[in-house]
């Protein structure tokens, strides 16, 4: 038998007591188990930007490595997501997205590698939604893993809802004697979002060391952002959080972060500044002053919080409006930073998140860089 004395040193797919950060321990909903699906930790590496203000550095964490067919920020949620399948004892899975969704290709594969039929429900439009979907993509991978294939309509998804359609299709295996176990979009809940508090604990000591003063990323579905703001919040980092969404708003967002904090015994609210279609979404919330982010380092865990009064979730991140066009739809100068960013780093952002997120970024950089 090899032995190896590495926190990290576990055999893949199979279940293992999950013990959380010393800061998240007093939090509701705490996993009993994890089951090992990403290639953990991702490195961490200064990212050499061209054009950056003099003084700033930009380092990437490379969450695109985390394994082949999953690779991405869902990984971390399925670790957590599917070991309460499992531990439940459920023997199915159901999730749901748009035809191409990259969290139902990984749901599609984790579940795959442990054994549990998958069902996806795949939002399309009206003209393919009763033709075979092809085997393009996302889809591909979905197929060759045996995912059960449910297409619905763009109108359907917007008429139901992603829980309701859940709901139903759930009723019908649950009809067929089965134990479906239910996975929002993106994987984004409570459960979900443990796999970004321990995100946060892989990155921590980085962060102090290397000086690290914001964090920023692409959000799509709000889970990877809910972890990383609560992390950073009862870690004491207390660093900048910035969510950059490229679908819904900002008030969507922060009304998803708040209720995601609450669930997990963080209690939270967002007061309901007007959303908005115009680029004004993207100061949304201000920069702090340095005053002020000196002030928030001083509240260092959720012991030292009030926990009877909620927190304004504007007080844990920012969330800027990164959506451009529309989802899934590329501008030229987005497509032109995306490939300037490949031909001058070596790294791929992917066109429908990141891409939009560091666009978006950069443009803030280049017309305030006194606020980085």
């Amino acid at each position: 038998m090899a032995t190896s004395s590495s926190s990290h040193a576990y055999i893949h797919h199979t279940a293992i007591s999950y013990t959380p950060p010393k800061w998240a321990e007093r939090l509701s909903k705490v996993p009993k188990e994890r089951i090992i699906l990403g290639v953990l930790p991702t490195p961490l590496h200064k990212w050499n930007i061209q054009n950056l203000p003099c003084g700033m550095e930009v380092y990437v964490k490379r969450d695109d490595l985390t394994e082949m067919q999953m690779s991405g920020n869902k990984a971390r949620k399925l670790e957590f997501l599917m070991a309460e399948a499992k531990g439940n004892g459920h023997d199915c899975v159901i999730t749901i997205g748009g035809i191409q969704s990259n969290h139902a290709r990984a749901t599609a594969v984790a579940s795959s590698y442990l054994g549990l039929p998958c069902h996806l429900i795949l939002r399309t439009s009206r003209q393919v939604v009763d033709k075979d979907p092809g085997l393009v993509g996302n889809l591909l991978l979905d197929r060759l893993s045996g995912a059960n294939i449910h297409l619905v309509t763009k109108e359907e998804y917007g008429c139901n809802g992603s829980g309701k359609l859940m709901d139903i299709l759930s009723q019908r295996l649950v009809s067929e004697g089965k134990r479906p176990f239910l996975i929002p979009v993106g994987g984004s809940n409570a459960t979900g979002a443990w796999g970004y508090l321990e995100a946060i604990r892989e990155m921590e000591n980085d962060i102090r060391n290397l000086g690290i003063t914001d964090i920023v990323m692409a959000c799509g579905s709000g889970g990877t952002a809910s972890g990383v703001a609560l992390g950073n919040r009862l870690s004491g980092l207390n660093v900048r959080v910035h969510a950059y969404g490229v679908c819904d708003d900002p008030a969507y967002f922060y009304q998803h972060v708040a209720d995601t904090c609450t669930d997990l015994g963080f209690p939270c609210v967002y007061g309901g500044a007007a959303s908005a279609s115009s680029g004004a979404e993207a100061a949304h919330t201000p920069f702090l002053t340095e005053r002020e982010r000196n002030d928030k380092r001083r509240m260092t865990n959720v012991e030292e919080e009030e926990e009877a009064v909620p927190v304004d979730v504007r007080d844990l991140l920012r969330c800027v409006q990164a959506r451009g066009s529309g989802y899934a739809v590329s501008t030229t100068a987005e497509l032109g930073t995306i490939t300037n960013v490949a031909k001058t780093t070596g790294v791929v952002l992917d066109p429908v998140y990141n891409g939009k997120a560091f666009h978006v970024f950069v443009r803030e950089v280049e017309q305030a860089a006194s606020e980085w």
